[in-house]
């Protein structure tokens, strides 16, 4: 039997910045403390959330590395190590193994448009360059590449990729990836307002961004799940589906940071090209954030 990373709520951590841009690290470091304070079930560094895709090869080896001191195995810390360049993702997979982190995290190559055979292969020189569970990123939206359920129950033959982290917003794939895979993939939830349908299907738990800044709701509603109490989990999906929607009222993470800031952290800006998040949309996001009591 292939190992389970976690089960539950794992956050997708935002990684703060100075007014600058540098990494701040002294927040980052705040951050981990109140995730798993809080209830988190494990951390994912330098995901999309966390900005990977405009921290340079050294910033990102240095803020997973920074992470896993930090965490000092209180929760499993899981690596966004993905690239559109086999050989980037193998060094920075390496990078991570090195430097003690749990688990990798690889979303699909992005603007290559390679094919479902070229996918294969990208994810298994990985997997034979590192000893560390994989966790397979599927998130079309942002990629522009869907990975093919058959191609994904190819790759679940390999003995250290061991799940996926889905984020294509189809149930019906969702169904049909655990239906084929479910006894070798992990599935996990990318999608904050999809948790618990795809729970009930027989998902593990969710890698979340709104655990960002509501850990302790987001684990709670993946143990009812999880504990077969479908109507707690529900009820807590359909509480915080606006908040979720605010939170991707703009390109994540944007709103997601913004957010942050609000609780009284200093996740700073998003790094270029993302922007500040516009008047309307940030106003009605701290509406919701007061509407479900965090602030």
């Amino acid at each position: 039997m292939k190992p389970t990373i976690f089960t539950g709520a794992a956050v997708a951590l935002v990684t703060p910045f100075h007014a600058d841009g540098s990494v701040n690290y002294d927040e980052l470091r705040r951050l981990i403390d109140y995730q798993i304070e809080h209830g988190t079930d494990a951390l994912v560094i330098a995901g999309t959330t966390g900005e990977s895709s405009t921290l340079s090869e050294e910033e990102h080896s240095k803020v997973i590395r920074f992470a896993v001191e930090v965490t000092a195995h209180r929760v499993p810390v899981i690596a966004g190590t993905g690239s559109n360049s086999t050989q980037t993702a193998i060094m920075l997979s390496q990078d991570a193994e090195r430097d003690g982190a749990d688990a990798l995290l690889l979303v699909t190559p992005y603007y290559n448009k390679t094919t479902q055979r070229g996918l294969y292969q990208h994810y298994k020189m990985i997997a034979e360059s590192t000893k560390l569970p994989i966790i397979l990123y599927n998130v079309p939206s942002r990629t522009g590449l869907s990975i093919d359920v058959e191609t994904a129950a190819k790759l679940a033959e390999i003995d250290n990729i061991v799940a996926m982290k889905d984020a294509v917003g189809n149930i019906t794939y969702t169904a049909n990836l655990i239906e084929r895979c479910g006894d070798k993939l992990t599935v996990y939830s990318g999608n904050d307002d999809q948790i618990v349908p795809m729970m009930s299907l027989g998902a593990k738990g969710v890698i979340s961004v709104l655990s960002n800044i509501a850990p302790q709701e987001t684990h709670d509603m993946t143990a009812a799940a999880l504990a077969g109490d479908y109507k707690t989990a529900a009820a807590m999906q359909l509480k915080y589906l606006r908040l979720i929607h605010a939170l991707f009222s703009e390109t994540n993470p944007i709103p997601v940071k913004e957010a942050v800031n609000q609780l009284g952290f200093a996740a700073g800006p998003c790094r270029m090209p993302l922007y500040e998040m516009a008047e309307n949309t940030k106003a009605a996001l701290i509406a919701e954030m007061k509407n479900q009591g965090l602030l």
